[in-house]
């Protein structure tokens, strides 16, 4: 799938559908030529590079007014060598100079791919290939660009390794994981932004001159801002135009960018983002960047979906996770908050094992003196008053129930009112001399420092070495602020935030090693830090401390553009809903809460009889739909970001095609509404198949151009039984009865 053609200097990575060329240009430098649909044939550079027609401009060589970097369309651009753009990355030696030049010096291929000291996507050899190219600077460093090509899923992935080979200290203020110059600009870029409780919401705008971003100096991925985007065309919709899809495999700061110059070429980047970032190499050491993944499309969004989500399936999500049925969980939180003892939770588990509910997670208030949310953290042994059996005894109760039993934990954050605090100060991170600011009276304890991770760690492995624990959803609730750790000299003050994620990533390392049956959901307030490296430890994250039915449209449609449903979890909760108060049904509650990992955040005691009944069914109807939710393609069919977002449409096909569930929502009900008509995908059009509600089976073709008719629930004279008011739904399955 790689091929280097040393006349021409090219190297072409291509698989059956795509084609990513880059090539060594006159001074040593790599040039980006294409990223888009396989191209083929013999390839030449002048068929991809701007012609040098720009005056009253700078140039590289001597009495050559014809070559400058600033008209070229670059592979990863350097900082100050006659290209004014923003470069890829920025590095300072010792006399202060910021100058380098970086040529290439050699590459390699090879089968499969490398693993690296970062979560990275994985791949057996049969599976991809992978491009090695090796620049060197004259002062002894040594950049590595790495590329690798998936066989059957148009994927390129990308990072960077630098090595100083010399014998000086250099400092690095800038390093991307991955940068390509595009040959236009007109595109509209899709960004997934927000904030606690709207996570991941759409947005698009066309490129225009100038650098747009998306970005977090929060010390985490974020709610705010996602690391990834899209380019996409103007025409570009759910079936059919160009898109290029990125996202940085990464959980802490950073920073993807598009930036669109006087020649009209976009340049695109991402990685680590460069705000308070200053890292020493000193000689023979290496520094690593995260994993960038880049996906081209000429079919739609729903195609660059359905490739992530096989990325994310088959190459991202532990081997040993891939093909493991998610639980259907009952959270004790919005039932009990902190109030709660040892029979009051095995009360709540008792109820949910007798409406089919397969695991109860335990969730903040088990250990320390955890009353409230200002003291506990950092505590992590057993609260012996709630809970006099320990976690041990409690998880037996629970596996007695035929349930299996999760736990939550928070192992990043402190309070001050604690046994740890009392004994070590130190560990908070913050300048000693200033104010340190709380969120939710919480700290964040320095990760950068072993001892601290090694504390933890010792404290959790007494608990659950002790206790049978399936599961755990590890919370994270506050970002950092004032950003300063006591463990690191002042010339490494810059490094804080990357080697404090560093040390979040150790910590998963231990705990998934030495307990590998312990299924871990990640979770940051919610949604705040979901991202393909998370999911490298946790097959699933808690997709938005929101769990309003309506709310949850937009987050979890949003969301799907990267991750597939496999990876959200998702509940329904009681009402009036505890995050925005609206009241919602039960069965719409339920019909969101199916598209992702299916479980209940309420207190199950206090349900009467017809609840508890609708919830045996949601159960059942789930655990039948559970293997083709999670395994099948999904299919945004109507989006709450369009129009007045009043409808929204959801589908599943079975990879084979002869299944599919499909949900159609509607916010509000009103008047004299005309009739509508949901066009389902994916499926084939000769084929008949049978069709919830409908007597007698239809082709695929009525489903898709026609579509399934739906009747307004009020249409002045008669009230349809089955939907009435606000916050509808209505489910169909549909399977193929024969070709």
């Amino acid at each position: 799938m790689i091929h280097f053609d040393q006349e021409q200097g090219i190297f072409h990575l291509n698989n059956n559908r795509i084609s990513y060329i880059i090539g060594v240009l006159t001074n040593g430098h790599l040039g980006h030529f294409y990223f888009g649909k396989k191209l083929y044939g013999p390839l030449k550079q002048e068929m991809f590079r701007t012609p040098q027609n720009k005056g009253l401009t700078s140039n590289v060589f001597d009495g050559n007014p014809s070559f400058s970097l600033n008209n070229e369309r670059l592979e990863y651009p350097i900082y100050g060598t006659t290209d004014f753009r923003d470069p890829a990355f920025d590095l300072e030696n010792a006399g202060g100079s910021h100058i380098y030049d970086f040529k290439y010096k050699l590459h390699e291929i090879i089968q499969g791919k490398n693993k690296i000291s970062l979560p990275a996507s994985y791949a057996d050899d049969d599976e991809a290939e992978t491009l090695i190219v090796y620049l060197q600077d004259e002062s002894g460093l040594e950049l590595m660009l790495s590329y690798t090509i998936f066989t059957d899923l148009d994927i390129i992935t990308r990072h960077t390794l630098i090595t100083n080979e010399g014998d000086e200290s250099h400092y690095i203020q800038k390093l991307m994981s991955a940068s390509l110059d595009l040959k236009d600009s007109d595109y509209q870029m899709v960004q997934f932004s927000g904030d606690w409780i709207k996570e991941r919401h759409q947005y698009t705008t066309p490129l225009r001159p100038g650098i747009q971003s998306v970005y977090s100096n929060r010390g985490a991925s974020s709610s705010n801002h996602h690391p990834s985007l899209i380019l996409k065309r103007k025409k570009t919709c759910e079936t059919k135009g160009e898109a290029i899809g990125m996202t940085l495999m990464y959980s802490g700061n950073h920073l993807i960018q598009c930036e669109v110059d006087s020649n009209n070429i976009t340049r695109i980047m991402g990685g680590i983002s460069p705000h308070h970032f200053k890292w020493s190499l000193e000689p023979k050491e290496s520094f690593q960047t995260p994993e960038m993944i880049m996906t081209y499309t000429d079919n739609g969004l729903e195609y660059l979906s359905h490739t992530l989500h096989d990325f994310v399936r088959k190459h991202v999500v532990a081997k040993k996770w891939q093909n493991v049925l998610r639980p259907i969980v009952l959270n004790n939180w919005e039932a009990t908050y902190f109030d709660f003892t040892e029979e009051k939770i095995v009360e709540l588990a008792r109820e949910a094992s007798q409406l089919g509910v397969e695991m109860f997670v335990l969730d903040d208030g088990w250990f320390g003196n955890r009353n409230s949310d200002q003291t506990g953290l950092g505590d992590w042994f057993v609260n012996m008053e709630k809970l006099p059996n320990g976690i041990k005894g409690l998880s037996k109760r629970i596996h007695d129930l035929d349930m299996k039993f999760g736990l939550w934990i928070e192992p990043e954050m402190i309070n001050k009112n604690t046994k740890l605090y009392d004994v070590h100060p130190d560990w908070l991170i913050g300048d000693p001399t200033r104010k340190i600011s709380h969120g939710r009276n919480q700290y964040v304890l320095d990760f950068s420092r072993k001892e601290v991770i090694d504390h933890i760690f010792d404290q959790l492995t007494k608990v659950l070495d002790d206790a049978h624990v399936d599961y755990i959803k590890w919370d994270m609730n506050k970002n950092i602020t004032e950003a300063y750790s006591r463990g690191l000299s002042k010339n490494k003050q810059g490094e804080l935030f990357h080697r404090y994620i560093l040390g979040v990533y150790d910590l998963y390392e231990r705990l998934t090693k030495r307990y590998p049956n312990i299924m871990i959901e990640s979770c940051a307030s919610g949604g705040g830090r979901f991202d393909y490296a998370m999911m490298y430890y946790a097959p699933q994250g808690w997709t938005s401390d929101n769990t309003d039915g309506v709310e949850r449209l937009k987050i979890q449609h949003a969301t799907s553009m990267f991750f597939p449903l496999v990876t959200m979890a998702s509940h329904v909760s009681d009402v009036p809903n505890h995050q925005v108060g609206r009241m919602t049904s039960l069965k719409m509650r339920g019909d969101v809460a199916n598209f992702g990992t299916f479980g209940y955040e309420l207190d199950v005691t206090k349900l009467n009889e017809a609840d508890k009944a609708a919830i045996k069914e949601q159960i059942k109807t789930f655990t039948s739909l559970r293997d083709l939710i999670h395994k099948g393609d999904f299919y945004r069919l109507l989006s709450p970001f369009d129009g007045d977002g009043n409808n929204t449409g959801w589908q599943v096909v079975s990879k084979s095609g002869h299944q599919s569930f499909v949900t159609w929502y509607q916010v509000l009900s009103r008047p004299n509404e005309p009739v509508k008509y949901f066009k389902l995908r994916g499926l084939d059009e000769k084929s008949l198949y049978r069709v919830t509600g409908m007597e007698e089976p239809v082709s695929g073709s009525l489903l898709m151009h026609q579509g399934i008719m739906i009747e307004p629930s009020f249409n002045g004279v008669e009230m349809k039984p089955y939907a009435l008011g606000d916050f509808q739904s209505r489910t169909y399955f549909i399977e193929k009865v024969y070709d």
